[in-house]
């Protein structure tokens, strides 16, 4: 098991370019190991999740670096998670704000605290949710609730998000929930676990082409064929294929 803990407390675990940064090293080197089977992704402290993003990090950027740097690159490091290939949960012990709503719904299953909610406050500060929170969160949440986050500023309780399936349970402990859930994935064949997402994210429309593909390519690496053509390339003679 593997966990990305968000440790920024004294800006609320507010997302900086480093956090970005190290958060995308982390994902290339946990999808590469396969001894990790499962991903917990937490954050420091009791009562904040994540705040979003640290103004201080995007404030003074030009328009053409808010929207080239900032924006897309932390949609690539969010859709990196999103299609990590382990089974990801995230422990909402607190309030998840703007990108740390968006980083929870990257998530394949939450888990939230009684008293943690949910909020899209960009329109506050002149922005609007950049790392899609108008886009996977509307594939998760109704589209009124999204409306009523981004467009009037409420916020969602815990409740609410357990009765429209966002989050899987509301514990006063959801670590240990998170832990709970773990310990049954990590004794599952991580194979199967592994194409199952795949194939829910390609119902979902999430990187459809690339899990089709990546599907189809992992059924010819195991065929007769594929072994076939490799080693006449390295011979350097016409394949003969079996169709096996």
């Amino acid at each position: 098991m593997a966990e990305l803990r968000l440790d920024n407390p004294a800006k609320m675990n507010a997302f900086t370019v480093e956090m970005l940064v190290q958060l995308a090293q982390h994902l290339e080197a946990i999808e590469r190991d396969a001894s990790i089977l499962a991903v917990l992704v937490t954050a420091e402290g009791e009562k904040v999740f994540c705040t979003g993003a640290d103004i201080n990090a995007w404030g003074d950027l030009s328009p053409a670096a808010f929207a080239r740097h900032w924006v897309r690159d932390g949609h690539r490091i969010f859709d990196r998670l999103a299609r990590l290939s382990k089974p990801t949960i995230a422990v909402l012990n607190g309030h998840a704000f703007g990108g740390g709503l968006e980083l929870a719904a990257a998530c394949d299953i939450r888990v939230m605290a009684p008293k943690a909610t949910l909020a899209l406050p960009e329109a506050g500060v002149g922005i609007v949710p950049g790392w899609s929170g108008t886009q996977r969160l509307m594939r998760l949440l109704p589209e009124p609730m999204v409306k009523e986050m981004a467009l009037f500023g409420n916020r969602i309780k815990a409740d609410r998000a357990l009765c429209c399936g966002f989050v899987a349970s509301v514990d006063d402990d959801p670590r240990a929930a998170a832990d709970a859930l773990l310990e049954r994935a990590i004794t599952l064949s991580p194979r199967a676990v592994e194409i199952s997402k795949s194939m829910i994210h390609a119902a979902q429309g999430e990187d459809r082409g690339a899990m089709v593909e990546a599907l189809g390519s992992a059924a010819m690496a195991a065929t007769s064929d594929r072994e076939e053509g490799v080693t006449a390339f390295r011979e350097k003679r016409k394949p003969d294929f079996s169709g096996r």
